[in-house]
C-alpha cells in the first residue's frame, strides 16, 4: 500500500520514502529502557508499537532518532515548550495564533484524532485561514508534537491519541489535551 501525504509539503515530486529499518521490538525496547513501559506489552500496546515502528521508522535512520520522536509522544510540556527560541519564531509568524486557535476549535469537536480527522482538520485550516505551508503546518506541530519540524512530526501527532489510549505506565496526552494545555500556556 502506497503512503498517502498528510500535507501539502509532501508532493509527488518528494524522495520516495526510507525504508523502514525498525520494528515493533525496536519500539518496545526503547520504551522500556526510558520505563515507560514495564512488564509484558497488553494488547493496545502492543498495536500501538507496531503502528509506531510503521509510521515513524521510514522517517529515521538510527535508534537515537526514533527514541526522539517517541520522546515527543511520552513528554509533553507546553509552558517548556513557550520557552524555546524555536517557540518564539513559529508564533511571531503570519496567523500563527489563529491557526492554533482555529486548530483548537476543531480538537475540541474531535473526539479522537485519527488519520482521517487530522486530514480534515487540515483541509479546514487551509480553505478556513486561507494560508499553507509553515504558516499552517509549524504552529499545528509546535503546539501537538512540542517542535515545529517536517512532517515526520505529523506522525508523533496521529499517535498521541492511540497511545493515550493504551496506558503506558506514563499517561499520554492526547491531541486535545495538548491544545488545551498550549493555550492555556500562551500570554
Amino acid at each position: 500500500m502506497s503512503e498517502i501525504p498528510l500535507n501539502s509539503e509532501q508532493s509527488a515530486d518528494s524522495k520516495p520514502p526510507r525504508e523502514n529499518l525498525f520494528s515493533a521490538e525496536d519500539v518496545f525496547a526503547i520504551l522500556r529502557e526510558k520505563n515507560w513501559l514495564a512488564g509484558s506489552p497488553t494488547e493496545k500496546q502492543s498495536a500501538w508499537c507496531a503502528r509506531a515502528a510503521a509510521l515513524l521508522g521510514p522517517q529515521v535512520s538510527d535508534l537515537s532518532s526514533l527514541a526522539a520522536l517517541l520522546e515527543l509522544i511520552f513528554h509533553y510540556d507546553a509552558r517548556a515548550i513557550l520557552q524555546t527560541t524555536e517557540a518564539h519564531v513559529v508564533m511571531s509568524r503570519y496567523a500563527a495564533r489563529d491557526v492554533l486557535r482555529q486548530l483548537a476549535l476543531l480538537l475540541l469537536d474531535c473526539p479522537e484524532l485519527t488519520t482521517e480527522r487530522f486530514r480534515e482538520i487540515i483541509d479546514k485550516l487551509k480553505s478556513g485561514l486561507d494560508i499553507r505551508s509553515r504558516e499552517l503546518f509549524h504552529p499545528l506541530r509546535l503546539a501537538l508534537a512540542g517542535r515545529s519540524g517536517e512532517g515526520d512530526l505529523d506522525r508523533v501527532v496521529l499517535l498521541l491519541d492511540e497511545a493515550s489510549a493504551a496506558e503506558f505506565v506514563v499517561p499520554i496526552k492526547t491531541a486535545r489535551e495538548r491544545i488545551l494545555e498550549f493555550c492555556s500556556a500562551l500570554d
